[in-house]
């Protein structure tokens, strides 16, 4: 099966390759200067621009208007230049495009068929005054995301859209999730360097490298991340995805969900494959996070339902990592609630293979700690190697229906 990912992936890129270098056009986007808004004019020209074309991105362009860049069609955009979005908090607000999950907003919404994004440019959240602000009115959502009277824009949404590659760029400064791939098929991300670094008291937030949602056959791979979220992240509904090759310092680690968030919503995750994955100095390593259940129909803190099943996490490396493997299944759940409403989001066929190194030492010697509330099953792991600088190793088990296929021995919590 993970065979036929990566050559579904290349054959994808292949034929992206040999339809975007027969442009037939190319259109270049001029810079007005002077600090004034470059958005309404690259609007413009990628409407004009939409089929056939290649559009070039060459300048430091200012951008105070929402980028909503649809129905395109075998367009190359090189960006060599630099887009950078004004941190007016008061205008961006109201003005990004709502998407709705964990109310998630965008700057620019890249969306069509045959799109390949390249050029060793860069993107600018200029995410400073948002963390600044968050920091001291603590207006966030649910599980720490997004609000709806705080947006804070994701730089890059490829939504509603097929056939998209987007390599060899720079994103730094995110307010939020620095790239969300949105209910779309067949995309590749690869030679992404993304840095979310704060430089007052105030910490980065949520400031994910990938959040994948309602999405199939997405490749994240080759790519550097310096954050304080999740390197990688699959959302609901996220199947086929192979994310290798990665460097990530500062995570919250590959996390599978968070799921289950929403009451009557059903949330799968599934046939993923992560390897050759380094990790540093991060919270967790390899992640799995569910919501607990809840009593309430129209909870948006737990009680949903859906599966996490086929997943691989394999030649992972960790060094300095709190949790190296975690499985949390009372996700954002006080644990009072959670014992009496265990997660209707089950955990199967997940294996870990060759997770080696080091954790931070922060909870003693536990270096694995999978804690489900419902049954987790077929939960495997060989070639693990883990240590602590606290102490002996320890692995927690909790409800995990055979530990027979575990290369560890299994402590209570």
């Amino acid at each position: 099966m993970l065979a036929k990912f990566f050559a579904f992936a290349s054959l994808a890129a292949i034929s992206l390759a040999h339809n975007t270098h027969n442009t037939r056009k190319t259109c270049e986007v001029p810079a007005k200067g002077a600090g004034q808004d470059d958005g309404p004019t690259i609007n413009s020209v990628f409407k004009k621009c939409s089929h056939n074309s290649k559009i070039v991105l060459d300048k430091y362009y200012v951008v105070d208007t929402l980028l909503l860049t649809e129905n395109l069609d075998n367009v190359e955009i090189e960006l060599s230049g630099t887009v950078q979005y004004t941190p007016d908090i008061a205008k961006w607000s109201p003005q990004s495009l709502y998407l709705v999950y964990q109310n998630a907003t965008t700057f620019w919404f890249l969306s069509g068929n045959n799109i390949h994004m390249y050029g060793g440019g860069t993107i600018d959240g200029n995410g400073q005054v948002w963390w600044d602000t968050l920091n001291n009115t603590h207006n966030s959502g649910t599980a720490g995301g997004s609000s709806t009277t705080f947006a804070r824009p994701i730089p890059l949404t490829v939504g509603n859209a097929t056939n998209v590659v987007v390599e060899n760029i720079h994103e730094i400064g995110s307010p939020f999730w620095n790239n969300f791939v949105y209910q779309s098929n067949n995309v590749t991300y690869k030679n992404i360097n993304i840095r979310s670094v704060s430089y007052s008291s105030s910490p980065t937030a949520n400031s994910d490298g990938w959040d994948i949602y309602r999405s199939s056959h997405v490749t994240v791979r080759d790519s550097v991340v310096d954050n304080d979220d999740d390197c990688v992240s699959f959302k609901p509904n996220s199947t086929n995805i192979v994310v290798a090759n990665m460097w990530c310092n500062g995570s919250h680690g590959i996390s599978v969900g968070s799921l289950g968030q929403y009451a009557g919503e059903t949330d799968i995750v599934a046939n993923v494959s992560v390897t050759n994955i380094t990790m540093l100095n991060a919270q967790n390593g390899a992640r799995i996070k569910v919501f607990g259940g809840n009593p309430s129909p129209n909870s948006t803190v737990g009680g949903g339902s859906g599966y996490v099943k086929n997943i691989t996490f394999k030649d992972f490396h960790v060094e300095n990592v709190e949790n190296p493997v975690l499985i949390n299944q009372c996700y954002s759940t006080d644990a009072d609630v959670c014992a009496q409403y265990p997660s209707n989001v089950n955990i199967s066929d997940v294996h870990y293979i060759n997770v080696h190194g080091t954790s931070a030492g922060v909870n003693g010697g536990v270096v694995v700690d999978m804690e489900c509330s419902d049954v987790c099953r077929d939960i495997t792991a060989k070639g693990t190697h883990l240590s602590s600088p606290n102490g002996t190793a320890v692995y927690i088990c909790k409800n995990i229906a055979s530990t027979a296929q575990l290369d560890f021995n299994c402590t209570a919590p």
